[in-house]
C-alpha cells in the first residue's frame, strides 16, 4: 500500500506537530509520500524529509499554490493520484478545506477526522460530539482522510527520505488570495501547546478574560475558549474549543468557568490532565476533569497566578 500525505505547510514552513502526527497514522497504512506545496515550500520539505516513517518527499513551488488555496492544491494532489491508495492530511483547517474537494473530483467519499486505523480499508472517527465511536470500512479504490492528530503521537525525526520536485498543473482560476488576517501572539499555537488554559462564559467579559490570558503567561500557555465566551464576544474565533472549534489534546487543560458542554468536551477530553474550576459543583465539567476546584473564579484565578 502507498501513501500520498499532505503536509501541513504555513508560509513556506512546515507544521510539524500536525504532520508529524499525521505520518504516525499514514505509516500504519503502508509507504509514506510527503507533498509539501506551497508558493516557497523547499524548506519545509527538507524538514519532511526528516520525519521517520517518511519515504519520499515531493515538493511543489508554484504561485498558484501560495495561500492555501483549495482549488489549487486539490488539483496538484489529484494529478499525483494515480501511484497511491490512500490520500491522507491532518484534520487541519486547510485540509479540511482542501480534501472534500479532492475526493468529488476522484469521485470517492471522505472519511474525516481519522482517530483509528483499523486495516488499510477500515477507520474509527467520533460521531456525536466525541460520544461514541462510528468505524467506517470503504470500497472506493482510493481513500481519501483526514486524521484527528490529537489521538497520534508524533513522528521522531531521525529520517532521512529522498527529495523530489514536482510541476504543478493548471489549476481552475475559481478563486483569489485577498487578504490573511492573522492575529499575532507570542504564545503558542492552540492545538500544539503543551498546556492550554481556557475560559468560558462564566468569565463574565472580554476586560476579565484577561485573568486567564494572565495565567496562560505565566504557564507559557495556549489560550482557549469555550464557544459561550467566543459568542458572547469575550474572546476571539480563532481561540475556541470544541466540536465546531478546535481539537486539543495537551498534557495539562485548565477549563476556567466552563460548565462542560458536550460540544466542548469533543474538543479537549483527550487532554492527558485536566483542571477545572467553577463555582457550580454539579457543573458537568467535573464528571471529566482529573482535578476539581469549586470556587469563584475570581478569587481563585488570581491567588493560582500570583503563586505559579
Amino acid at each position: 500500500m502507498t501513501v500520498l500525505l499532505l503536509a501541513e505547510v504555513n508560509k513556506g514552513e512546515l507544521a510539524v506537530d500536525a504532520t508529524a502526527k499525521a505520518v504516525t497514522a499514514a505509516a500504519q497504512l503502508g509507504e509514506v509520500t510527503a507533498l509539501c506545496a506551497g508558493a516557497h515550500a523547499a524548506a519545509a520539505g527538507e524538514a519532511a524529509a526528516k520525519l521517520d516513517g517518511v519515504s519520499k518527499v515531493l515538493v511543489a513551488e508554484d504561485p498558484s499554490l501560495d495561500h492555501r488555496l483549495a482549488e489549487a492544491t486539490a488539483a496538484l494532489i489529484v494529478s499525483l493520484a494515480d501511484g497511491y491508495d490512500h490520500i491522507v492530511a491532518p484534520a487541519t483547517t486547510d485540509a479540511k478545506n482542501v480534501m472534500p474537494r479532492v475526493a468529488a473530483l476522484l469521485d470517492v467519499m471522505v472519511i474525516s477526522d481519522v482517530s483509528g486505523i483499523v486495516d488499510a480499508d477500515t477507520f474509527e472517527r467520533p460521531i456525536y460530539a466525541g460520544n461514541a465511536v462510528q468505524t467506517v470500512k470503504s470500497k472506493d479504490a482510493k481513500k481519501v482522510l483526514t486524521i484527528r492528530t490529537s489521538t497520534f503521537d508524533a513522528a521522531g525525526d531521525g529520517g532521512s527520505a529522498p527529495v523530489e520536485t514536482v510541476a504543478a498543473p493548471d489549476g481552475p482560476a475559481l478563486a483569489e488570495w485577498v487578504e490573511d488576517k492573522v492575529a499575532a501572539s507570542d504564545r503558542p499555537e492552540l492545538t500544539s501547546a503543551g498546556v492550554v488554559v481556557s475560559g468560558g462564559r462564566g468569565v463574565g467579559s472580554e476586560e476579565d478574560f484577561k485573568l486567564i490570558e494572565a495565567l496562560a503567561d505565566k504557564l507559557g500557555a495556549a489560550v482557549g475558549a469555550s464557544r459561550a465566551a467566543v459568542d458572547s464576544g469575550y474572546a476571539p474565533n480563532d481561540w475556541q474549543v470544541g466540536q465546531t472549534g478546535k481539537v486539543v489534546a495537551p498534557e495539562l487543560y485548565i477549563a476556567i468557568g466552563i460548565s462542560g458542554a458536550i460540544q466542548h468536551l469533543a474538543g479537549m477530553k483527550d487532554s492527558k490532565v485536566i483542571v477545572a474550576i467553577n463555582k457550580d459543583e454539579d457543573a458537568p465539567i467535573f464528571q471529566v476533569a482529573d482535578y476539581g476546584l469549586v470556587a469563584d473564579l475570581f478569587q481563585a484565578v488570581p491567588e493560582l497566578t500570583e503563586k505559579v
